[in-house]
């Protein structure tokens, strides 16, 4: 059996814990004319940097905000792909169940490059929404939906969850397939209606499903991306969509500071480490149980 796994070990080696070795860049002045052999060593300076620098500090801590805030939202929206399966569910039409699963699971696949264009060629100050609101006298100038910094966090948010929507409810329909039926016959022949069966057999049934998925989402609150973040961000939303991940890429192939962007994104990765293993104790101390 363990020759079936050794090839997913082994790319989640090449992938996840070969590049590790990257982290020797942050201890280095690095310069990729000179190459690592040819560049300084300069130890924990960057780290140094980090703390002692008050412009730093403020930079760093606003890009945590944007991090945090965008994450807690996202944690906050992930009650509704299950909210989504459960209701899925009672359609009794299969026809037109399995339309909306491929409608809304479509989106998933579509590249955030194509969800730009897509939100540009709607919400650009020549877009469609705009024609339209002209057009009807709502507004006499074009409204500003892309090209501002207020309600970014939310903005984003509702994009995420258009384009995850399906692909999120297909975990929860997987096991309500798994439900045991006769809860269901015996729900029906006590008199419990359909709400009355969704509210008190599926959704505890999902319950398990639900919480191990939110503890991996608080395990991976630094984690936002960048795909996202990097094709909406411009001029005027810079300083509010500029999540860790981003940063670290703007730091270091924008402003050509790879071993201080290496020093940020090592400090993400052993945080994020800490806060999977603070989740998984909870966890186990909770419910019995540990994700790890």
């Amino acid at each position: 059996m363990f020759l079936w796994v050794a090839p997913l070990l082994a790319l989640a080696f090449a992938f996840s814990y070969f590049p590790l070795f990257g982290w020797v860049y942050a201890l280095y002045d690095y310069k990729p004319a000179l190459g690592l052999s040819g560049s300084r060593f300069v130890g924990l300076q960057w780290f140094e940097l980090l703390v002692s620098s008050p412009t730093q500090l403020a930079v760093i801590g606003r890009v945590l905000l944007n991090t945090l805030a965008i994450s807690f939202l996202g944690i906050a929206t992930s009650v509704l792909p299950l909210a989504f399966a459960v209701f899925l569910n009672e359609v009794r039409s299969r026809r037109f169940r399995n339309a909306v699963q491929t409608l809304t699971t479509l989106p998933n696949f579509i590249s955030w490059v194509l969800v730009y264009m897509i939100a540009f060629s709607m919400f650009s100050s020549g877009g469609l929404v705009n024609d339209l609101l002209l057009d009807s006298g709502l507004i006499t100038t074009p409204a500003k939906f892309l090209d501002t910094d207020q309600n970014v966090w939310l903005t984003m948010t509702l994009w995420s969850v258009w384009k995850g929507l399906g692909w999120g409810a297909i975990i929860y329909l997987a096991a309500i397939a798994g439900v045991d039926q006769s809860l269901y016959e015996s729900a029906r022949i006590d008199g419990a209606g359909r709400f009355q069966t969704m509210w008190y057999i599926t959704v505890p049934q999902l319950m398990p499903t639900f919480f191990v998925l939110l503890l991996l989402s608080i395990a991976n609150l630094l984690n936002n991306g960048i795909e996202q973040y990097f094709v909406f961000q411009n001029a005027f939303n810079r300083e509010s969509i500029q999540v860790l991940d981003l940063y670290v890429y703007n730091l270091g192939i924008t402003g050509n500071s790879l071993s201080l962007a290496t020093a940020v994104g090592m400090l993400k990765s052993v945080v994020s480490v800490a806060l999977l293993f603070t989740v998984n104790a909870l966890a186990k101390r909770v419910r019995g149980e540990s994700i790890v």
